[in-house]
């Protein structure tokens, strides 16, 4: 009876005490989210990065054709060459092959590196835009909305994050 009364009593402290630190730690903590990925490709300046990337990639393509083009006439060429002139028009034609396989690998890689740089400035103007929303109204923790199984839409900053980085960007003249 008395190890009934003392788990009794234990279980009720137990209870009163984390309904004190519960609501306690409720009060203090402001927590928000936002949805980063949707921040980031609905931004203005992510939709005019893409299109300059767009851009240089056609003009990429446009070079890559012109190689292709001299391949083939290389190819016909050694089609119609007579035996003693075929070693070097198959020379020709694998030195251009493998001039197009480096262009193919430089250009991919001259894109991706431009991209990548991009993504990181923007990536720190998010942050920064969060970090100042997050100091100025003493956010405990701004999160991930992927990272979120359940929030309040009220806590829902992705819209107000996504303003103020398109109205900053527009005020800058879209530098």
């Amino acid at each position: 009876m008395r190890a009934i009364s003392r788990l009794l009593a234990l279980t009720v402290f137990a209870a009163m005490t984390l309904s004190v630190v519960s609501s306690s730690f409720a009060a203090e903590q402001k927590m928000g989210h936002m949805d980063f990925a949707k921040v980031f490709d609905e931004y203005n300046k992510t939709k005019d990065f893409d299109k300059q990337l767009e851009a240089k990639g056609s003009a990429k393509q446009g070079d890559r054709d012109k190689l292709v083009t001299e391949i083939k006439k290389l190819k016909d060429e050694l089609d119609l060459a007579a035996d003693k002139d075929k070693a070097k028009k198959q020379a020709a034609v694998e030195e251009k092959l493998k001039k197009l396989q480096e262009f193919d690998r430089d250009s991919r890689e001259a894109l991706r590196k431009e991209r990548d740089d991009m993504a990181r400035g923007i990536f720190k103007e998010i942050k920064d835009v969060v970090d100042e929303i997050g100091k100025k109204e003493n956010y405990k923790y701004i999160i991930d909305s992927r990272m979120v199984l359940y929030g309040d839409a009220s806590d829902d900053m992705t819209a107000r994050v996504l303003k103020i980085l398109n109205d900053k960007y527009a005020t800058k003249g879209k530098k």
